[in-house]
């Protein structure tokens, strides 16, 4: 890994840190709300099933966060993020 990519990885890991000890605001927040929950995964083309296996969560709990009874929160709103921003990528990594 070079030292620029390397020193930008830590700068970004050094803000997260702040903006969860509430030093920091973020510069930008990602709502994942039910609408977009399922835009995300009709953008893979995945059925349902296959989208709840593939992020391993319950077809239940996908089924709550796209009929808006429920919202993903942490590491699955994180992941939803990171396969809106790169799907391809992310599910290949995910397989």
């Amino acid at each position: 890994m070079d030292r620029n990519l390397f020193g930008r990885l830590v700068d970004s890991m050094t803000e997260m840190a702040e903006i969860d000890r509430g030093e920091r605001k973020p510069s930008r927040e990602f709502q994942v709300d039910a609408m977009r929950v399922r835009a995300i995964r009709e953008a893979t083309g995945l059925t349902q099933e296959k989208f709840a296996q593939c992020i391993d969560v319950p077809l239940g709990t996908l089924r709550n966060w796209e009929q808006g009874r429920r919202a993903p929160e942490g590491p699955a709103r994180a992941l939803l993020r990171a396969i809106h921003n790169d799907p391809e990528h992310v599910l290949a990594a995910l397989a």
